[in-house]
């Protein structure tokens, strides 16, 4: 028996296999093929693992592979034993046995080892394949060896890295984990609930909820995790990740949100939830507006978007997706849509609905590999009644530490923004809550500079001019030159008054 691997042994294994495709793949697509190997690895270990346990309770070969004593199904010549003895067309044999294992296990993984181009030996040459299942085979990746948390973490880690090396494409794939963390205390998810995420990615918001409340020491398994995700690759890493935190009952749906909500009713409207953690793709222009327009779940309640940007299309699924009662979101988004001319009307509809609790503005580079500031905004159904009729604004542009050319929260940084969020109250140069006559008296606009005041910039803490504050949010504007002259006109009438 193997020595349980440690997470620099593991970390050091992952990102091993990623080495041997460096230069022949482009790093984007590198997750296409790694994550499915190693969860070809990983299911076939523990079911050697299962059948040994079984062999020794019972004594008997055909016992042992009784199907009831194990979680998943491997056909013959589908194991990774079975892999590792081919040594031509490797490509294709793993195709086939991912393929029959998907098969036999109908209920819970369908889809699940992506749609990788297996068989192109351009791309991926028998002897490339054949170095990675032996990169693969060093190591044992049995529970025992390997418990479900520590394995999840290391997926965590390699879709961290894939996305340091990928650039730009990373956004689709992977949001900031700090951030992710301090959405999900906003939200305290709770045992039992219901949790949502519309373009989920490789499913670490979901991720974030069930080890939050693990955390805590609550029942965790019997949360409800739902997510839908357009690219198919990546839904299938979310279904792997699922799986390999421990996560048997997740539900991770591929398709296009806007076009296709996967999840409906007894009735056939949108399913509602308990908690929704976003991010959306920001400010997309291929999506189908005529049909949102018409849209047959009621999810254009405050309008329709401009062709050019879809954020408001995301944001009306969110609120339409929000369980009555018990139903809180949190969503990230560019700064955008807090003040854009071509999104007045909707975003009135939206002050007034009263669903908003907070909007929270954070420091630059938390968008992965953008410079760009981040704004978190939370919904609520139902607020408090000391809360209704009132938004929080936090201005937390200062609140984030930079290493190694990367953007994230410190603990500390979490704890001050938590304290304001929960405190729903005004503190100096930090936090205010307006009414929504003070908001509709500034054509509710959600710029945030127009509700905290003496706003501070850079190291030296010093209250920030009208210059340094357009300055820092003009970073974050992502807009056009006419957004970002409207934002300096209302700020000048702010000063006037």
């Amino acid at each position: 028996m193997t020595a349980q691997i440690s997470q620099r042994e593991l970390e050091n294994y992952l990102w091993g296999a990623a080495v041997i495709l460096r230069g022949l793949i482009d790093a984007g697509d590198y997750k296409q093929y790694i994550f499915p190997l190693a969860f070809l690895k990983r299911i076939s270990d523990i079911y050697d693992e299962e059948h040994a346990a079984a062999l020794e309770t019972y004594g008997d070969e055909e016992l042992a592979d009784l199907p009831e004593n194990h979680r998943f199904a491997i056909p013959n010549g589908c194991h990774w034993r079975d892999v590792r003895a081919v040594t031509e067309n490797i490509g294709a044999t793993v195709l086939r046995a991912m393929r029959a294992i998907e098969s036999a296990n109908p209920d819970t993984l369908p889809g699940v080892f992506g749609d990788g181009d297996w068989g192109n030996k351009n791309l991926l040459p028998d002897s490339t394949l054949a170095d990675l299942i032996e990169h693969f085979s060093t190591q044992t990746l049995s529970i025992a060896n390997l418990p479900e948390d520590e394995l999840g973490n290391g997926y965590e880690y390699l879709i961290k890295k894939f996305a340091d090396d990928s650039g730009h494409t990373a956004q689709e794939f992977y949001t900031n984990r700090t951030l992710v963390h301090l959405m999900t205390l906003m939200l305290e998810p709770q045992p039992g609930e219901s949790v949502y995420d519309p373009t989920c990615g490789t499913g670490g918001m979901l991720i974030s909820t069930a080890a939050e409340v693990k955390r805590q020491g609550k029942e965790w398994r019997n949360l409800k995790l739902y997510g839908q995700e357009l690219n198919y690759g990546t839904s299938a890493i979310a279904r792997m990740n699922l799986f390999l935190h421990g996560i048997a009952d997740g539900q991770i749906a591929h398709g296009d949100t806007l076009a296709r909500p996967a999840f409906l009713n007894s009735k056939g409207g949108l399913r509602t939830f308990d908690v929704v953690l976003a991010n959306p793709p920001y400010s997309i222009k291929a999506w189908n507006r005529d049909a949102f327009a018409k849209d047959p779940y009621g999810r254009n309640l405050w309008g329709v978007p401009p062709q050019g940007r879809a954020d408001y299309a995301f944001f009306q699924h969110i609120a339409k997706s929000l369980d009555p009662k018990t139903g809180r979101a949190a969503i990230l988004f560019p700064h955008g849509v807090l003040f854009r001319r071509e999104e007045a009307s909707m975003r009135e509809a939206l002050v007034t609905s009263d669903l908003i609790e907070c909007v929270l503005g954070l420091g630059p580079g938390l968008f992965y590999n953008s410079p760009m500031e981040a704004v978190v905004i939370t919904l609520r159904a139902t607020k408090p009644v000391e809360h209704r009729g009132k938004v929080l604004f936090i201005n937390a542009v200062n609140e984030v530490a930079r290493e190694q050319a990367q953007s994230f929260l410190r603990n500390a940084h979490q704890e001050k923004i938590l304290d304001a969020y929960r405190g729903f109250a005004d503190i100096p140069q930090f936090a205010a809550a307006a009414t929504l006559d003070e908001i509709g008296n500034k054509s509710f606009s959600l710029a945030i500079p127009l509700y905290v005041s003496g706003v501070k910039t850079g190291d030296a803490g010093e209250p920030g001019n009208l210059v340094d504050t357009l300055g820092v949010w003009r970073s974050a504007a992502h807009a056009s030159e006419d957004a970002v002259s409207r934002l300096l006109a209302l700020f000048r009438a702010e000063v006037d008054v």
